[in-house]
């Protein structure tokens, strides 16, 4: 069984950039995105100073997870190994770009579609070698089959001590490195400063600028990336912003289920008919917000009639369209009057806000790329932010129907809002396993996010906690700031995971 892989000998690499331009011009790769491209990283102080290279591209990985997230199989794993993409199949979500460890998909601006180094596939079955391995002038791309032990691949695997890209994602890839330096393979080793080598850094460049917490106690190193290729955010305000209306709509239809047995004192009538539709409302944003962010929006469909099991992000859509059904059904049978239809309704009314409440934790942990979202305390907190949102709401439409809400009702809000501000902290400043995640939460907590992350803390608990128990006016106040709070802070923490370079 063949099994492809790269070896790139980086002591032979001169940085001429040919496997960059012959990968352009053998795959159409538009303008200003690449599927292999060689960093320059400068080290060492003047007049000591030494520049290293780094042949970067996909490292077609025995575990991808680019394969594992994809929802409608667009990314997908042949049986030699090779990881390759189909243009016709993807909807453009993204998530591969979020799951890859390496920065190595991009976004096809021609087709907007995922795409990224395939081994020149089209080459490789016809017995041809990649367009890279042809030009490099050094022989420094080696190309081959690891099962084969006379390829130059496994021969120089055995004669040559090697290292890979960001070995402690266990994806297992298979583009070995030999004789390159640290600070080109540990993407926070070396600064990313404003001026690169030629030209300026891409306004469109969103990493986060270094010096970053990787080091501990000790100094880091003197490295400065001096060319790179720009790489930005590819999630932003709608991913937030769905998880935000997602909760609350999931909040809301647990309290919907858990009101058919105990009285929340907030009449028949709100919590039957008004909560449901409300609701149904934010999931129909949510749904309008996913959709909207997707680069081939009129493939949408696609996700619903062949998933790809394995992804969350197909699950989960097929979880909000059955949480959907099961709202609409509600309404069905309380609009009829059926008290027995809905006491078999609540319970799985509850699992199922439960669920779509929650799915996004385990989504999130497929975005390997992300180490800040590989948290085990995401789950609870998505749960309580549900709650959090849902009783908010509930809150704020007793306002609007000129009722004061019970008190039991308020204290599971302020619980609730106490819960999620632990829950958040605790987050941020647990201890961090991985340089990725302790540079994503310095950016959260003291960096690029922090104003956003403070301020959601302020107005979701510090204020609103107190103004709560005022009640009146007060109590909408909390509500409607506790709603702002968990927007901001889900907005920070979608960016913050994103910030740290991870090429």
């Amino acid at each position: 069984m063949t099994r492809w892989a790269w070896v790139i000998d980086q002591t032979r690499c001169i940085g001429c950039h040919a496997c960059t331009t012959a990968c352009k011009s053998e795959n159409d790769v538009p303008v200003g995105v690449f599927r292999t491209w060689v960093k320059n990283v400068e080290v060492g102080t003047f007049p000591e100073v030494k520049r290293h290279f780094a042949v970067l591209r996909c490292n077609h990985c025995e575990e991808p997870p680019c394969v594992e997230v994809c929802p409608v199989t667009a990314m997908y794993q042949r049986p030699d190994g090779l990881v390759d993409f189909d243009h016709d199949a993807c909807i453009g979500c993204k998530a591969c770009m979020q799951a890859c460890p390496y920065d190595a998909i991009y976004m096809d601006p021609d087709s907007n579609t995922a795409a990224k180094c395939n081994f020149c596939s089209h080459r490789v079955d016809e017995g041809l070698l990649p367009a890279c391995v042809v030009v490099c002038p050094e022989e420094a791309l080696l190309f081959g089959d690891l099962e084969d032990p006379t390829s130059k691949v496994s021969r120089a695997l055995k004669d040559h001590d090697v290292s890979v890209r960001r070995p402690e994602q266990g994806t297992r890839p298979h583009a070995f490195y030999i004789g390159a330096h640290d600070a080109t393979l540990e993407p926070l080793a070396a600064r990313h400063e404003a001026t690169y080598m030629w030209s300026d850094r891409p306004a469109r460049d969103t990493r986060d600028r270094t010096p970053l917490p990787i080091y501990g106690e000790q100094p880091a190193p003197s490295a400065r990336v001096a060319y790179d290729v720009p790489r930005q955010r590819v999630w932003g305000w709608p991913v937030s912003s769905y998880i935000w209306t997602k909760g609350i709509a999931a909040g809301l239809g647990m309290l919907v289920g858990v009101g058919a047995y105990v009285d929340l004192g907030v009449g028949r009538r709100v919590l039957n008919i008004a909560a449901p539709v409300v609701a149904l409302a934010f999931l129909g944003i949510t749904g309008a917000l996913l959709v909207g962010d997707l680069k081939r929006p009129e493939r949408f469909w696609t996700i619903l009639i062949r998933p790809q099991w394995r992804s969350w992000l197909a699950r989960g859509a097929v979880v909000i369209t059955v949480y959907g059904a099961l709202l609409t059904a509600w309404l069905a049978v309380a609009f009829i009057g059926s008290r027995a239809g809905l006491s078999m309704l609540a319970p799985l009314l509850i699992v199922a806000g439960a669920v779509t409440a929650g799915y996004t934790a385990p989504l999130l942990a497929q975005c390997e790329g992300r180490d800040l979202w590989q948290s085990g305390l995401l789950l609870p907190h998505l749960f309580v932010h549900a709650l959090v949102g849902g009783l908010a709401i509930v809150i704020v439409a007793s306002a609007v129907g000129g009722f004061s809400p019970p008190r039991g009702l308020v204290d599971a809000f302020v619980v609730t809002a106490i819960v999620t501000a632990v829950l958040i902290l605790a987050d941020a400043f647990k201890r961090h396993h991985t340089s990725n995640a302790r540079a994503a939460a310095h950016a959260l907590t003291r960096g690029a996010q922090a104003r956003l992350f403070w301020l959601s803390l302020a107005l979701g608990a510090v204020i609103a906690v107190p103004l709560a128990f005022a009640g009146g006016v007060g109590l909408l106040v909390a509500a409607l700031l506790a709603l702002a709070g968990l927007w901001l802070h889900g907005h920070a923490f979608i960016l913050a995971g994103q910030g740290p370079p991870i090429s």
